[in-house]
This record gives structure tokens, C-alpha cells and sequence, in this order.
């Protein structure tokens, strides 16, 4: 809700759809998150088809890995470890269902790049919880900012969503903030 509103967009209704998330074998972090992406939206449009109905996933993939929303400390732990030191894509699907049957969708992909974090880093970080929730166990928009040595792409994608694409996807299929 905070980034859409920095682009002006303050949505009527915030409808969460209960879908199934579990990854496919051999699913591909790209086609996962347009998946996902796809199934929240077509669930909340078959409730609200008179609305745009916008939904996104985002997802951390470490080359074909998946990594999860860390829900407990160790969790976090694994991803941070598997960070440290090397990059990461964050992959954002984003689908967008307007009342006339239009659909837009997009992947996409930010290059993050991670220092060596060291076990007192580590340790402060998983103090603070702010891991918590969160796909691959950061926040780039809080303390885990300082662990990013490179990023190429759409940082807000990283947030947890593209603004950039979210506007052009609105202004595609006609809607006007």
C-alpha cells in the first residue's frame, strides 16, 4: 500500500487471496512468480470483477532456488548465509485484471549483490527481526541496506514492488490515477 501511494494510487480495497504458493518442481523463479502473480489475481477478480484488480508476487532465487519467506530465525538464518557474499536475483511477478477482461502482466528481475556478512552482522540482524516475513530474510529498505554492495534493476521490485512497471501496466490498460 506504502509504494503505491508514492505514486499516487490509493486503492479502494485491499483484498488478500488465499492461494496455494507451494513451488512446482523444477519450477523456474520467473515462472513462479508470474504464476503466483496470475492465481492471486484471477482469484480476487472472479470476487471483484467490476474492479482493477492488481496483484504481485516476489520472490529471492539464488541461480534456480528458491529461497523462502523466513517465518523463524533459523530460516533466516539459511538465507542470510546463502546471501552473503554473492548475488541474488529478487524476481517480481505483477498482474493487472481491468473490468473489461484486459490483462496485463510483467516479470521483474533486480540483481542484488550482498558483502560478506560476518557473524556479529549476521547475529544483529537477526536480533532486530525485521527478517521476519520477508522473502530471502531482508529488507533492503531497512538495516539489510547496508549489506547490499551492488544492485542493478528496479529497486523498489526489491521493496516488493516495481512501481515503474505497476505505472505503465495502469496507464496500458487505461487507468489514470
Amino acid at each position: 500500500m506504502e509504494l503505491l501511494r508514492q505514486i499516487g494510487i490509493e486503492p479502494a480495497a485491499v483484498d488478500p487471496a488465499e492461494i496455494d504458493e507451494t513451488p512446482l518442481k523444477n519450477e523456474l523463479p520467473t515462472v513462479y512468480a508470474q504464476r503466483v502473480a496470475g492465481a492471486k489475481a484471477a482469484a480476487v477478480h472472479a470476487r471483484r470483477g467490476d474492479a482493477f484488480v492488481l496483484a504481485a508476487d516476489t520472490v529471492v532465487a539464488v541461480g534456480r532456488r528458491l529461497l523462502p519467506k523466513a517465518e523463524d530465525v533459523d530460516t533466516a538464518r539459511t538465507c542470510l548465509e546463502l546471501l552473503s557474499g554473492r548475488r541474488h536475483r529478487v524476481v517480481g511477478g505483477i498482474v493487472l485484471a481491468a473490468p473489461d477482461g484486459r490483462r496485463a502482466t510483467r516479470v521483474v528481475v533486480t540483481s542484488v549483490a550482498f558483502k560478506r556478512l560476518s557473524p556479529r552482522e549476521l547475529d544483529a540482524y537477526l536480533a532486530s527481526g525485521e527478517w521476519n516475513g520477508k522473502a530471502g530474510g531482508y529488507a533492503i529498505q531497512g538495516i539489510a541496506a547496508a549489506f547490499v554492495s551492488f544492485l542493478s534493476g528496479s529497486y523498489s521490485n526489491v521493496v516488493g514492488l516495481s512501481l515503474y512497471d505497476v505505472r505503465q501496466m495502469l496507464t496500458g490498460v487505461g487507468f489514470e490515477p
